[in-house]
């Protein structure tokens, strides 16, 4: 066949041949930047070639394959179409750019991680992570975030319908991360807003005297006494378990038996200081040092990783299979409560900044108030009764 340079007519299609390596482009006389592109395997495709405005740089933009569904005349029309909308300032590669170089659900997580997952605790940090990489990349990772709905995220939220607590958690995280790429002007709405959450009862377990007894037993028998003694302190002191873990002797003022908990540990980003009781000390007494740590990991520089593990081996040896490391915090503050002191110091205790917090142990203080109200009931009834005989009169 005769190769021709430009094409003028559908004929003339017919009169090209394949290259014999990589692609050509035969370009068509009369439209401007139309041309018809042909591989050595013979695949043909409509390509229209334009700058924009102000730009030295060519695109290119892919019409669609030929003949079909791009005859000749179909092609030249859509090129003057494309033609129009460039000479007024448009750009037609544009869109397509802008769609394959928009974020994904990946990179709106990669950038949260990088940037502001290091503000938070260690321990709050390696569950989000957990979430992100387990509950949510596997779903949506790889999909745009400007194009997930809010049907999308109420899809995900449902799919873990028989965990309840740990669906709210994780829809928080996903909302805190589209909150941010607002701010990066990746998309304008959060499409976690107008999920319906799912109740989360308040939970309230606490140890009674004779299960604290029975724990103590398991804890006195336990192999490793260090595990042993973190128990112990979570109980006598009503820390948080990070607080706890990263425990340093530095942070014990062992002759006023004070402990300075570091701003870095504490929820509330602030040193928090306690008092802490004589068994406490006792525990505390007993502990070898083996680092700065006082409760110290297998590695010579590292602190305990976490008790969850043996918590399960603990509990279970104790009878205490609906017990969570954290409601030992919470037996503290009955216990607190239930001997009569107030919700600021039992607040203070604990750490709270809020009174709000502290408010959810305010119905402990039942039987304290009603012993108080009775020493008032039996002072009222003492005073009321005759000093001295009645003495009846004869009719």
């Amino acid at each position: 066949m005769t190769q021709i340079r430009k094409i003028t007519k559908a004929a003339d299609i017919a009169k090209l041949t394949p290259p014999e390596k990589g692609h050509r482009i035969h370009y068509v006389d009369g439209v401007p930047g139309l041309g018809l592109r042909i591989t050595a395997k013979d695949v043909r495709s409509w390509v229209f070639n334009y700058r924009v405005k102000g730009t030295l740089t060519e695109r290119r933009y892919t019409i669609g394959r030929y003949p079909q569904p791009w005859p000749f005349s179909l092609a030249k029309d859509e090129a003057k179409v494309l033609r129009r909308e460039v000479d007024q300032g448009g750009d037609p590669m544009g869109e397509i750019h802008d769609e394959r170089e928009a974020p994904t659900v990946r990179d709106m997580a990669e950038r949260y991680i990088e940037e502001f997952m290091p503000k938070k605790r260690e321990s709050t940090q390696t569950e989000e992570k957990r979430r992100i990489r387990r509950l949510i990349l596997p779903k949506i990772g790889n999909r745009k975030v400007r194009e997930i709905t809010l049907a999308d995220m109420d899809k995900i939220h449902r799919s873990m319908a028989a965990h309840p607590y740990g669906a709210n958690r994780t829809l928080s995280v996903c909302s805190v991360m589209f909150a941010k790429s607002i701010k990066w002007g990746w998309r304008e709405t959060n499409p976690c807003k107008g999920v319906e959450r799912y109740p989360e009862p308040a939970r309230e377990r606490y140890l009674s005297q004779k299960e604290i007894a029975g724990l103590s037993e398991v804890l006195a028998a336990y192999p490793n006494q260090v595990v042993a003694n973190a128990v112990r302190f979570l109980l006598l002191t009503g820390a948080r378990r990070g607080e706890v873990l990263k425990m340093k002797w530095a942070d014990v003022d062992l002759e006023t038996g004070v402990w300075v908990k570091p701003a870095s540990t504490t929820k509330s980003k602030k040193p928090h200081r306690v008092p802490l009781s004589a068994a406490a000390m006792e525990v505390l007494a007993s502990m070898e040092r083996t680092n700065d740590f006082v409760f110290p990991g297998r590695k010579t520089d590292r602190s305990l990783c976490d008790l969850k593990n043996v918590w399960e081996k603990i509990r279970q040896d104790a009878g205490l299979e609906d017990v969570r490391l954290h409601d030992l915090r919470h037996s503290y503050a009955s216990i607190l409560a239930s001997s009569g002191l107030s919700l600021p110091i039992i607040g203070r205790l604990l750490g709270h900044t809020q009174p709000a917090t502290t408010a959810r142990y305010a119905h402990l203080f039942d039987e304290p108030l009603r012993e108080a109200t009775e020493k008032v009931a039996e002072h009222v009834s003492s005073a009321s009764k005759p000093t001295a005989d009645v003495v009846k009169l004869r009719g």
